[in-house]
């Protein structure tokens, strides 16, 4: 069933976006709450109509948008979590956590814009999520994830055992 949304619904699309979804989410959920309407020949021309009269607005949060993706491109970002064995995380990372991180870098972005694949991570490594500003604006932003625990310097090897030498293996033999 295809509907068109009046809000930014998370998991789901922004506002304005026509998105298809299953007939009981959409009228038992979305269109009771005034959230969505269903996607009609009537409502799809009303919602052209809209676009067109907000052209000017559109542009400057596109603008917004790319200025946005431009700080992403410029920014790096690796979140240390604490790790059990191997590779494994203790709880896991999400969207939220990724927002924060990215706050703290100066870059806001809000958590429901960013969509990462799975919805969480579970092992430490190299990850992507799909960040979408607007619907002409995309962007996949890549972050690692690393382990918390100070790097451990192993220990020296004790010094191997003196080899004898020629002189101390000749006395030895001589005293036997």
């Amino acid at each position: 069933m295809d509907i068109i949304l009046k809000k930014d619904v998370e998991n789901l699309g922004l506002e304005f976006d026509t998105v298809s979804v299953k007939p009981g989410y959409a009228r038992n959920f979305l269109l009771p709450k005034g959230v969505a309407v269903l996607a009609t020949p009537k409502n799809k021309a009303s919602l052209e109509e809209t676009l067109e009269a907000r052209k000017e607005e559109e542009a400057a949060r596109i603008a917004e948008a790319n200025a946005i993706v431009d700080k992403l491109k410029k920014t790096n970002i690796t979140i240390a979590t604490k790790v059990g064995s191997g590779d494994k995380l203790f709880g896991s990372i999400n969207n939220a956590n990724l927002a924060e991180e990215l706050a703290k870098a100066g870059v806001e972005v809000d958590k429901k814009y960013i969509k990462i694949p799975g919805n969480n991570i579970k092992r430490t490594g190299k990850f992507e999520a799909l960040i979408r500003l607007h619907r002409n604006v995309e962007h996949t932003y890549e972050f690692d994830i690393v382990s918390d625990a100070p790097v451990e310097v192993a220990p020296k090897a004790p010094a191997p055992a003196k080899a004898k030498t020629e002189a101390e293996t000749s006395t030895t033999e001589e005293e036997a």
